[in-house]
Formats: C-alpha cells, sequence, structure tokens
C-alpha cells in the first residue's frame, strides 16, 4: 500500500489556522526539518511551544533539522558560504534522517515542516523529498492554505 508524506510551511500562519490545516489532513506527526527550530516572528513556531501545542492536539512531534536540515553544522557541506544540497544529501546524518522518515511513514501521517510557505522554493522539496523513494511513497508537496 502506498503511503503518504506531506509537507507545510508555518508561514506567518496562526497557531490555529496551521494545526487546522494539519487537522484537515488528518496528519499525526510533524517532522520538523528546520536547521534552526525557532521563528523570530511567530514564537508559537518555537520548538518547545509548538511541541506542546501539537501534543494537545494529538499530533506527535518530531525534531529531524540536525539530519534534514538546510544548514547542517558540518563545514563539509558548504562552498563559499552556500550550503551544497548535493554534499547535504551525501553525509551519513542525512541519510538516518530519511531512514527515519521511512520508518515515521509506516505508522504516521506525517507532514515535512519548514518556514517557507511555497515548497518549491524549500529544501523539503529541493532536497529532502527528492531523496525519498517515489514507487512506494505519494508526497504532497503543498497543502492546502
Amino acid at each position: 500500500m502506498t503511503k503518504e508524506v506531506f509537507t507545510i510551511g508555518h508561514s506567518n500562519h496562526s497557531l490555529d489556522a496551521f494545526l487546522a490545516l494539519l487537522q484537515q489532513h488528518r496528519i499525526t506527526a510533524l517532522a520538523d526539518v528546520r536547521s534552526h527550530p525557532y521563528s523570530r516572528h511567530l514564537s508559537h513556531f518555537n520548538k518547545s511551544p509548538l511541541a506542546a501545542s501539537l501534543k494537545q492536539a494529538d499530533i506527535g512531534y518530531v525534531f529531524l533539522g540536525q539530519e534534514l536540515g538546510a544548514r547542517p553544522d558540518n563545514p563539509d557541506c558548504y562552498l563559499d558560504g552556500k550550503a551544497l544540497y548535493d554534499r547535504i544529501a551525501a553525509t551519513p546524518d542525512f541519510s538516518r534522517g530519511i531512514q527515519r522518515l521511512l520508518k515515521g511513514v509506516q505508522n504516521y501521517r506525517i507532514a515535512l515542516m519548514c518556514a517557507e510557505k511555497d515548497p518549491m522554493t524549500c529544501h523539503r522539496a529541493i532536497l529532502v523529498c527528492q531523496h525519498l523513494p517515489k514507487d512506494d511513497l505519494d508526497i504532497s508537496l503543498k497543502m492546502a492554505n
């Protein structure tokens, strides 16, 4: 049976609107793929408050930013300060993150979350989803908003 993975950018959503989108798509777990899990302007998307709000909504939370984030700590992933996605994808951390995600999909309906509203300009689509198997996984890049 084909499993689904969704992506969502928290953008400038209110917490209620964000949770409603997740619930509309029957998401049971959120994988936070931001390298730095905080928002300067929207504190409800900081790691701890977000995890607590998701728990109250009966949605699991896992931080995968170290594994699947676009700005890893590994200096080998950069050239002149620019993150190179092919180098990130070749790291053991990235491979572990993909494996964790694929394992999670077996038991949860997962949404990958980053900050950017448009997934086509975000590493969710450009990096992470490019390395997910397409034959047994249906990837929905954008939740209706």
